[in-house]
């Protein structure tokens, strides 16, 4: 009786194990198809940079929307890198030369000779040039370019969206207090670009 048992759960082990081979399965083919739909729309390559002007403008957004009236007590200073690891190439590479380093030059001025006519809301976007022009070539280049820096945005996006959250007071109340769903949005933004990557990435 007690081996019959133990055939029988070996028998359901099997076919619980089977089917969940299977729904790995489908959900590969159906990863697959995206891809392939992507493709046909208009590459992969295009699909990548399209979300990575989203991401960047959407945490720009939110950079701006923190200084201005939002005002959480999350941690929005992670906005920072996260824009530095999305930034598309073309504006990365333009604040990177010259212009930032100019930018970055009379921001620095301005903080040290003159404080009191530097606002505090600059503070952020004069930390992103200085890390845009300063930041070493492993960093603007290696990682930036690499699934490390997708990994780093992925985090920076779910920190924020459980934060916010949680600073809402539950899921319902992020989507319906004052500026709940525009925020919400905003973050819910910054997680596309990271899972798109890293699906693209895994296949």
């Amino acid at each position: 009786m007690g081996r019959l048992n133990y055939l029988a759960m070996k028998t359901d082990d099997q076919v619980a194990a089977e089917l969940i081979s299977s729904d790995f399965n489908e959900l590969k083919i159906a990863a697959k198809k995206l891809v392939n739909d992507a493709t046909r729309l208009g590459g992969l390559g295009f699909g990548t940079s399209f979300l990575k002007w989203v991401a960047s403008f959407a945490a720009i957004y939110l950079l701006i929307l923190d200084r201005t009236n939002w005002r959480s007590n999350m941690l929005t200073a992670l906005l920072v890198p996260y824009i530095f690891f999305s930034f598309p190439s073309v504006l990365f590479n333009f604040f990177r030369g010259e212009v930032g380093r100019w930018i970055a030059f009379i921001a620095v001025v301005l903080r040290l000779f003159f404080p009191r006519h530097f606002p505090d809301w600059l503070d952020m976007p004069g930390s992103l040039i200085l890390l845009l022009v300063v930041a070493p070539s492993f960093f603007a280049h290696t990682l930036k370019d690499s699934w490390v820096g997708v990994v780093i945005c992925l985090l920076i996006g779910c920190y924020l969206l459980q934060e916010h959250i949680r600073a809402s007071g539950g899921f319902r109340n992020s989507f319906t207090q004052g500026h709940g769903i525009s925020n919400t949005l905003g973050i819910v933004l910054l997680l596309v670009y990271p899972v798109w990557a890293l699906v693209l990435h895994l296949i």
